[in-house]
């Protein structure tokens, strides 16, 4: 049972739930300070009485309530019931948060990057045209698409895979297949050389595309990635895949853009089929023909920026990236190795929850923020009440039971104000 999803659910949000912010240890480091202080003025106010009025009883009584009064209930409930209320809501509504930190730098993100495949799309592309620029039919070039495709796990190749099952094709045998990380797929068949991917590939082997870059551009141009076939050195057909943009993504982009965080999309799509793809979803700023190894290193520069830098992606090859940013987003369709990477999963494929994620996050640093003021406005302004500053004017010496009282109703104040959170709308 401990290794069903609902197990591993309960225990991320329970690990969150128990762990420390950077604000609760910079409340631990006050309240250190905080307690021998009051123990002073306790004892001060003490012989203060004894001293100034010779009323032992009242120094006694004004010691003890000080002592009732600074108790730091309040500041220590003040951090971590908003944490366990925030990151419960966000379990309620599918967004995973591994920890408290995450949880609180959330709100501080300026820029987020989204990887394309998989994310802002359905990671679920199609082929659509099949183009022979050789002496050579399509139904060979998915033949040796699909043989070719077989041993490669990328979202473009079951693509190809799919479309070659549709059409009842009968794969070939491949020998020295190798998978080139960013560029494509290679093997021989028969006894030919075959060679199926982008244009990086077709330059990395000296293969010419020149003849035939105007079809390839005016397929990139509509959004479409195309891969290219190749047999001993020479180019003998273009397979354009499409994928669908998710229904969520522009709205999302749309969202992200109104609370003035910078949007950007990376992708390993060659720079005509990126900014159609980005143009469709309303983002400015597009880095293509980026190779997976390459993505840690551009996340990188964007926090060079001096920018608070989210990442959001589902790929193996995200998860360097997910992990280098200031916070990680995976989606929760994606690899293992994506979500273990990453600081916030979303459970569910809407990319307005990446918006939620952000709201929750400010709204619980809001909440811990007024649990704090009124935690420490409350000593501030009932210390020295219980040491006795008003007995002089109106006679008024605050008695222990009252500043129990107090003390008590501070920590539930405290506490009722981090349930409110509940109602929270994100």
């Amino acid at each position: 049972g401990e290794d069903t999803m609902l197990s591993q659910i309960v225990k991320l949000v329970e690990d969150a739930q128990g762990s420390k912010s950077p604000i609760q240890r910079m409340t631990d480091t006050v309240s250190s300070y905080f307690v021998p202080v009051v123990l002073i003025i306790s004892v001060l106010t003490f012989l203060g009485w004894v001293v100034l009025t010779g009323s032992f009883v009242n120094g006694l009584v004004s010691m003890i309530a000080v002592l009732v009064i600074a108790c730091p209930c309040a500041m220590g409930l003040a951090t971590p019931t908003a944490i366990m209320v925030g990151t419960g809501l966000g379990a309620e509504r599918g967004i995973l948060i591994k920890d408290a930190t995450s949880l609180e730098i959330a709100h501080k993100i300026d820029t987020i990057v989204f990887d394309k495949t998989g994310t802002l799309t359905n990671g679920m592309p199609v082929v659509t045209d099949i183009i022979p620029v050789g002496k050579i039919t399509k139904d060979e070039i998915l033949r040796l698409s699909s043989s070719l495709e077989k041993g490669s796990e990328h979202s473009l190749a079951e693509a190809i895979t799919k479309k070659g099952e549709e059409e009842n094709v009968k794969t070939l045998n491949v020998s020295k297949f190798k998978a080139v990380a960013g560029y494509g797929v290679e093997g021989i068949i028969g006894n030919k050389q075959i060679y199926l991917g982008n244009r990086g590939l077709m330059k990395k082997e000296k293969i010419s595309i020149e003849q035939f870059i105007d079809r390839i551009e005016k397929l990139e141009t509509i959004g479409k990635t195309v891969m290219l076939l190749a047999v001993d050195k020479n180019l003998v057909g273009l397979v354009a895949v499409s994928d669908t943009i998710k229904e969520s993504a522009k709205e999302a982009v749309i969202m992200l853009k109104k609370k003035g965080i910078e949007v950007v999309m990376i992708t390993g799509d060659n720079t005509r089929t990126a900014n159609a793809i980005a143009l469709a979803l309303g983002i400015e700023r597009v880095l293509a023909e980026v190779l997976p190894d390459q993505k840690e290193a551009e996340v990188r520069k964007i926090q060079a920026e001096g920018k608070v830098v989210a990442m959001v992606g589902d790929g193996i090859n995200d998860a360097p990236a997910l992990a280098t940013a200031d916070i990680g987003i995976a989606m929760g369709t994606g690899t293992d190795v994506a979500i273990e990477a990453a600081d916030i999963t979303l459970i569910n494929k809407d990319l307005k929850s990446v918006v939620s994620a952000i709201e929750l996050s400010r709204k619980t640093i809001s909440t811990i923020k007024q649990n704090l003021f009124w935690a420490f406005g409350y000593n501030i302004l009932l210390i020295p009440v219980a040491m006795g500053v008003l007995y002089p004017i109106w006679g008024i010496l605050l008695s222990p039971v009252f500043a129990s009282f107090a003390m008590a109703a501070s920590s539930v104040s405290v506490v009722s104000n981090s349930l409110l959170l509940k109602r929270v709308k994100i």
